[in-house]
């Protein structure tokens, strides 16, 4: 089975990092700007991409300051069942995230548009943690 990995670093303490995936004020300034729910074990979140598509995620581990992995609960797209991992650690001054999608069978188009769309929105997470400034899919800072 493909995996899409990204690994990358962020110059920001791992708790500001978490902090960013874990409350849904913060996700809503850098992945898409409507997040319903709460990020603990077994909650479920939902993200709205306003004129587009809704999905609703079961987060399936959650360890404080270290990982947060999410598995797709509801779709309109061919997707539910896929899981969604970030788990991080501090290398040297900064936080190393290793992001992992899973649940493709095979490199097709689906798995590259989820590729490139994984690495748009993990550099927003970045932006957003070192600047304070995201681009949250339906913010005014989105780039489409």
């Amino acid at each position: 089975m493909p995996l899409i990995k990204h690994l990358f670093h962020i110059n920001a303490p791992v708790e500001k990092v978490f902090k960013a995936l874990s409350d849904a004020n913060d996700l809503s300034k850098w992945y898409t700007s409507i997040v319903n729910g709460e990020v603990k074990l077994n909650s479920v979140i939902t993200f709205e991409f306003v004129n587009l598509a809704s999905f609703k995620f079961k987060i399936v581990e959650f360890i404080e300051g270290k990982s947060i992995h999410m598995e797709c609960i509801e779709s309109p797209w061919d997707n539910v069942g896929h899981v969604s991992k970030y788990d991080l650690d501090r290398n040297e001054d900064k936080t190393r995230v290793r992001y992992t999608y899973e649940g493709f069978t095979e490199m097709d188009d689906s798995y590259a548009g989820m590729n490139f769309s994984s690495g748009k929105y993990l550099e927003s997470l970045r932006q957003f943690c070192q600047t304070g400034t995201g681009e949250a899919f339906g913010s005014d800072h989105y780039r489409s």
